[in-house]
């Protein structure tokens, strides 16, 4: 079983810059075709100053930062046993390209069903740029098999 002395722990911080390459690929990994996330001047005739990033982009940043991984070693989590539940998203603001974004996350719940067979971690995060001020706050939820 998880320790749940870890609820309201908060995990480093990641600091994710931004790039333009990046959200190109990502936004061709999903199948996005809308072209304000591949050309800049359709992004800045719709209005962005560069390419906007996807909604579900600041996941795949944090993971990419190691961030999920470092929880999951503190939590002596076996990634093979690991599936995600669930992904919530909440915007202040579009993030474009060339934007610098710190996300700070905390463990907010931690809790099991089926008798422990299956553990829940609940991590909410939000999102900063560089004034530090919030542009978005995410939520994920992992299960974790037993």
């Amino acid at each position: 079983m998880i320790n749940r002395e870890f609820i309201g722990h908060t995990l480093p911080e990641s600091v994710l810059d931004i790039e333009r390459g990046r959200l190109k690929f990502f936004a061709k990994a999903i199948g996005e075709t809308n072209p304000v996330y591949f050309d800049e001047s359709a992004a800045h005739a719709a209005g962005y100053v560069d390419l906007p990033a996807p909604p579900t982009f600041l996941f795949s940043a944090d993971l990419d930062s190691g961030g999920l991984e470092q929880m999951l070693q503190m939590l002596k989590v076996d990634m093979n046993r690991v599936l995600h539940g669930e992904q919530e998203f909440s915007y202040s603001r579009i993030i474009c390209a060339g934007e610098r974004i710190t996300v700070r996350s905390k463990i907010a719940d931690i809790y099991d069903k089926k008798n422990g067979a299956l553990e829940f971690v609940v991590k909410q995060s939000q999102a900063f740029d560089v004034k530090d001020e919030v542009v978005a706050e995410l939520r994920c939820v992992l299960v974790i098999r037993n």
